[in-house]
C-alpha cells in the first residue's frame, strides 16, 4: 500500500508571513498539484498527522482540507485518508507536452475598441508640460477631503445601493444652476447623466446615436478622444476643417456623405484654442439640422477663459435634440476625481441611463456627493477663480519662454484660456522623434502631427502649462531648443506656417 505523502519540500510554512497558516497550507497542495508534483490519486497525511508534522492545530489544517475539497482538489471517503482526486487534468505539463496555445484572438469590434489611435510619441506618463494636465499643487485637497468625509457619512443612505445609475440627485441639480449661470445650459436635472469620463461619454454616445459605417465629422485637427469613440463605433471619420475661428462647416459642401455625428469645441478649439463665432455657430447648426446630425459639443475648458467675454455654450442657440452638451470635472478638479456628464434630450434620458447601467460607467457615488457639497458650499467656485488667475500667469510665461528661447522658430499664441497652448514650427521638424526625445527628459509633450486625420504637414507639439513650475517651464523651453538642433531641418524660407 502507499504510504501517505508528507509535503517534504513540497509544503513551507512562513509564521511570520500575514498569510494565514490554513491559507499556505492550502496554496502549497495546490500549486504542488498543479505542477504535477503531487499526481492524481496520490494519498494525503490525516489531518491529524498533518498537523502534528507542522506543528500546526488539527483545526488549521481541517480548514486548509475543507478549502482543497471545495475546489474537487482532493476527495476523501468517511474514514479513508484523503487524496488528490482521480483524473483530475495536470496543469505543469511542458510546453512542447501541451503543443503551442495562443491567446484568445480579438473580435473585429475588440480590434476596434483596444485600438491605440493615438500613435507613437502621444505622452500617457505623467511628466513635465503634459497636455491636459491640471495643477495638482493647487488642488484643495484639505476642503475636498472634509467633503469626502462627510459624503462617507452615507453609509445607511439608499444612494449606495444599485440605484442612480445617471447620477447623484443633489449633484445633478447642482450641476443644472451652474451650467445655466455660468455657461447658459438650461436643462432639467433629470437631463444631466453623470458618467466616469468624457472617454466614456463619447463611447457611450457613438455606440447608440450611429450605427457602424455611418459617418461622423470630427474636426481637423482635433480631440484623438473622439476619434477613438468614434473608431470603436465602427464609424466613418470625417476630417472637419479648422482654421483660426475653429470649425468650418462650408468647407464640407462638397462631401456627399452626410454625418450622424458632428464633433466640435466651439468655446475652445482642441488643441489650438480657437472661440467659434456666432455665425459659424449658426451655420453648424443650420447643417446638422438639414443632415438629421446630431452635435456633440464639448465644451473643453469652457472654465478657464483669460480674456474677453465668455461666449454662450453651443447648445443655447439650438432647439431640442440637436445638440448633446458635454463636460468634465478632470480639468478643473483633477482626472483621479472621475467625473463627468452630458446633458442630453429628454427622450434619451432613459435609454442612455439603461446603457449606463449595462456598461458600468456610472461614477462613484460617494464622490458625487462630495462633489456636490463643494458646489454646495462655494468651494468650487473659490477654486475656479483662484487657478484661473494662475494658470493664465502660467501660460503666458510659456508662451514668453519659447519667443525668448526659439524667435521666429516657431509659430505660438498668448493663450486667451485652456490649459494647454499648441505650436507650430517654421521648419521641417518630425514632431514624433522631437517628442519622444523631450518625454526621455522627463517634459511629457505630445506631437501635433498626431491629432491630424489625414494631412501631417504641420508639425508642431502640444505643451501643457497648467501644472507648470517656473523651473519646468524654463528646462523644458532648453531642452526643447537643444533638440531642436538635433530634430530640426531646412527653415521655412517663405516664413510660412507648416
Amino acid at each position: 500500500m502507499t504510504e501517505p505523502v508528507f509535503p517534504e519540500g513540497i509544503l513551507t510554512l512562513d509564521r511570520l508571513s500575514d498569510i494565514p497558516l490554513t491559507e499556505q497550507i492550502y496554496r502549497g497542495f495546490r500549486e504542488a498539484v498543479r505542477t504535477g508534483l503531487l499526481p492524481s490519486g496520490t494519498k494525503l497525511p490525516s489531518t491529524r498527522r498533518l498537523a502534528a508534522r507542522l506543528r500546526v492545530a488539527r483545526n488549521t489544517v481541517n480548514a486548509a482540507y475543507d478549502l482543497l475539497r471545495a475546489e474537487g482538489i482532493i476527495s476523501a471517503r468517511t474514514g479513508a485518508v484523503p487524496r488528490i482526486t482521480e483524473g483530475l487534468p495536470v496543469e505543469g505539463l511542458s510546453t512542447a507536452e501541451q503543443g503551442t496555445v495562443d491567446g484568445p484572438v480579438l473580435s473585429v469590434r475588440g480590434e476596434r475598441l483596444c485600438a491605440n489611435l493615438r500613435g507613437e510619441g502621444w505622452a500617457f506618463r505623467h511628466g513635465a508640460l503634459q497636455p491636459g494636465a491640471p495643477a495638482l499643487d493647487l488642488f484643495p485637497y484639505e476642503e475636498w477631503a472634509r467633503c469626502l468625509r462627510r459624503a462617507s457619512r452615507l453609509e445607511r443612505s439608499a444612494d449606495l445601493h444599485y440605484r442612480n445609475y445617471a447620477g447623484v440627485p443633489s449633484l445633478r441639480r447642482n450641476l443644472a444652476r451652474h451650467l445655466a449661470a455660468e455657461r447658459g445650459v438650461r436643462a432639467e436635472p433629470e437631463q444631466i447623466l453623470i458618467t466616469c469620463s468624457m472617454q466614456a461619454n463619447l463611447t457611450l454616445l457613438a455606440q447608440v446615436l450611429a450605427d457602424p459605417g455611418d459617418a461622423a465629422w470630427l474636426e481637423e485637427p482635433g480631440y484623438l478622444g473622439a476619434r477613438t469613440a468614434f473608431h470603436s463605433a465602427g464609424l466613418q471619420i470625417r476630417p472637419l476643417p479648422t482654421d483660426h475661428e475653429g470649425a468650418d462647416v462650408a468647407r464640407m459642401a462638397a462631401d456627399l456623405v452626410l454625418p450622424k455625428l458632428i464633433y466640435v469645441t466651439p468655446s475652445h478649439h482642441y488643441p489650438f484654442g480657437a472661440r467659434m463665432p456666432l455665425a459659424r455657430r449658426l451655420a453648424l447648426l443650420e447643417t446638422a439640422r438639414n443632415a438629421g446630425a446630431v452635435i456633440l459639443e464639448d465644451d473643453y475648458d469652457s472654465e478657464f477663459l483669460f480674456s474677453g467675454r465668455p461666449v454662450a455654450a453651443l447648445y443655447g442657440l439650438a432647439g431640442e435634440g440637436q445638440v448633446i452638451y458635454l463636460g468634465t470635472f478632470s480639468k478643473s478638479l483633477m482626472p483621479g476625481v472621475r467625473i463627468s456628464y452630458c446633458v442630453v434630450p429628454s427622450a434619451l434620458v432613459d435609454p442612455l441611463t439603461m446603457l449606463i447601467r449595462n456598461t458600468g460607467c456610472a461614477a462613484n457615488v460617494q464622490a458625487q456627493v462630495a462633489l456636490a457639497q463643494f458646489m454646495d458650499n462655494g468651494g468650487y467656485q473659490k477654486h475656479l477663480k483662484r487657478i484661473r488667475q494662475i494658470y493664465e500667469e502660467r501660460g503666458r510665461a510659456l508662451v514668453g519662454a519659447l519667443k525668448r528661447r526659439l524667435g521666429n522658430r516657431v509659430v505660438v499664441e498668448e493663450p486667451t484660456g485652456n490649459v494647454q497652448l499648441a505650436l507650430t514650427f517654421r521648419e521641417n521638424v518630425d514632431d514624433v522623434s522631437l517628442a519622444l526625445a523631450m518625454q526621455q527628459s522627463g517634459f511629457a509633450v505630445s506631437p501635433l502631427s498626431n491629432c491630424y486625420l489625414e494631412k501631417r504637414d504641420r508639425s508642431g507639439l502640444i505643451l501643457g502649462f497648467a501644472g507648470a513650475t517656473p523651473d519646468e517651464i524654463r528646462d523644458g523651453v532648453e531642452v526643447l531648443g537643444n533638440l531642436l538642433e538635433t530634430f530640426g531641418g531646412r527653415e521655412d524660407t517663405a516664413g510660412n506656417e507648416k
